[in-house]
């Protein structure tokens, strides 16, 4: 079954085939689409809607996942990808975060992970995954992208970029807003709710 994201983010269509090994992963850049919602759900639902016109009657999927940091107010959140700035790239925006949290004893975090979907029939689908944990002192591994150097998941030693991709895959935001997705396409593929 094929399956177009509205992204051109190679790593995160690496993950999102390694995770939906079922499904043919075709990337499709919303291009044009601002995501101007105050919220997850609402930015994903912008990006799978600016793709599904032109794949009307196959699977359309879109994201929007973030950094929401406690003692930062829940900042980064949905400006994650422009923390630093509109040109901000991931070493910016992880110097940034550091800045930021300088000498703060609560370093609790999560990532959150919402995907909206639409369906052949045009029905429109929202999950969401969260993976908790905390920030880092200093950043550590060399796999993943964004702030994965950073983020040490609960239960865990390792930073996210220093785990396998199966690893982090198994328990990241993203990975369990894949699994949902999984389940919601597959129960709409027997025609169950």
């Amino acid at each position: 079954m094929r399956l177009f994201v509205a992204s051109h983010n190679a790593h995160k269509l690496r993950e999102i085939a390694q995770v939906l090994s079922g499904f043919e992963i075709a990337g499709d850049d919303p291009a044009g689409a601002e995501e101007t919602a105050s919220d997850f759900a609402g930015n994903a639902l912008i990006k799978v809607r600016a793709i599904a016109g032109r794949h009307r009657g196959e699977w359309c999927m879109a994201d929007d996942s973030g950094l929401e940091v406690a003692c930062l107010g829940g900042a980064p959140g949905v400006r994650s990808a422009r923390y630093a700035g509109e040109e901000a790239d991931s070493a910016k925006n992880n110097a940034l975060l550091l800045a930021n949290m300088q000498g703060a004893a609560d370093r609790r975090a999560n990532f959150t992970c919402t995907i909206a979907l639409v369906d052949p029939d045009g029905a429109e689908h929202v999950v969401t995954g969260k993976c908790f944990g905390k920030i880092a002192l200093c950043a550590s591994g060399a796999g993943g992208f964004g702030y994965d150097p950073l983020f040490v998941p609960d239960g865990e030693e390792r930073s996210f970029a220093e785990m396998p991709a199966e690893a982090k895959s198994a328990i990241s935001h993203r990975g369990r807003a894949l699994a949902e997705a999984a389940k919601l396409i597959a129960n709409a593929s027997k025609g169950g709710d």
